[in-house]
């Protein structure tokens, strides 16, 4: 990773956070819109028969400005809500987790502890220098509590930011089918630099893959599939960044050090 990217990829963040946000009052103040402009018909049948005029839209506009704090005030209830609904949603996540941790695997891989009271998910991004720093803390971590620790991988690639992501994802999925996805998102972490096609091939060649078949298989619509179902679980559980990772009760994110992660299952292991 070089200087420039490595300096400027927090503010890379902060424009993408914005732009949600900036989505998010546009919604906002479109809805209260249409909410005032559906009023003003109700309360004038003959009006709500024709399109809306001119006169109309002004007189909206003119509750606008007259009332300017509503707009902030539905801003902040609806931030409010949608806060309240991720924090449900994580926390039916982690229950589930507990609970069943099978079901929450899914078809993701898994390595460590085959049968394990203690379950780690992690979302993450093959091209994310974050993702990248915390690898090196959970390959430390999981060579030393591979017996007590099952951890599972969640694909979550940042497109938007990161525009070998997909391409990455599907290529890791591809060297999974054939029980290689270790090896292979070892390499892809390691060698962040080195994204592209050419590595993908370079890289099923060295791990020995069928390449006929691994190219079928990162090109499918199965591949597409499974990132794209890893995506959506990341999403309705309000995940914006990566790494994130879950361990039973304990929610996490960014490039955790070792010691932290070690405070971390000891708190897991003192609950079970």
């Amino acid at each position: 990773m070089n200087h420039e990217y490595s300096i400027m990829y927090p503010f890379r963040l902060c424009a993408i956070a914005l732009s949600h946000l900036s989505r998010l009052l546009t919604q906002t103040i479109v809805g209260l819109l249409l909410l005032c402009i559906t009023l003003l018909c109700w309360s004038s049948p003959v009006q709500a028969a024709s399109q809306v005029s001119p006169k109309l839209e002004e007189q909206v506009l003119q509750v606008i400005r007259e009332h300017p704090e509503v707009i902030l005030e539905s801003v902040q209830a609806y931030q409010q809500r949608v806060q309240q609904q991720l924090q449900q949603a994580q926390q039916a996540f982690v229950q589930e987790l507990k609970r069943n941790p099978q079901a929450v695997i899914g078809e993701s891989p898994t390595t460590g502890a085959s049968q394990s009271k203690i379950v780690m998910v992690e979302f993450s991004d093959f091209q994310c220098p974050y993702c990248g720093r915390a690898h090196k803390t959970v390959q430390r971590f999981m060579a030393k509590h591979q017996d007590q620790v099952t951890l599972t991988y969640k694909h979550y690639p940042l497109a938007s930011i990161h525009p070998q992501a997909i391409s990455a994802a599907k290529a890791a999925w591809a060297a999974f089918q054939q029980g290689k996805f270790w090896e292979y998102h070892d390499v892809l972490f390691t060698q962040q630099e080195k994204l592209g096609e050419s590595f993908y091939i370079e890289t099923a060649k060295n791990l020995n893959l069928d390449v006929d078949q691994f190219n079928r298989d990162r090109n499918s619509q199965a591949a597409e599939t499974a990132i794209s179902q890893d995506i959506q679980l990341a999403e309705s559980l309000g995940i914006t960044g990566t790494p994130f990772f879950v361990m039973n009760g304990e929610v996490f994110t960014g490039a955790i050090e070792l010691e932290e992660m070690e405070k971390r299952f000891t708190r897991v292991k003192q609950s079970l």
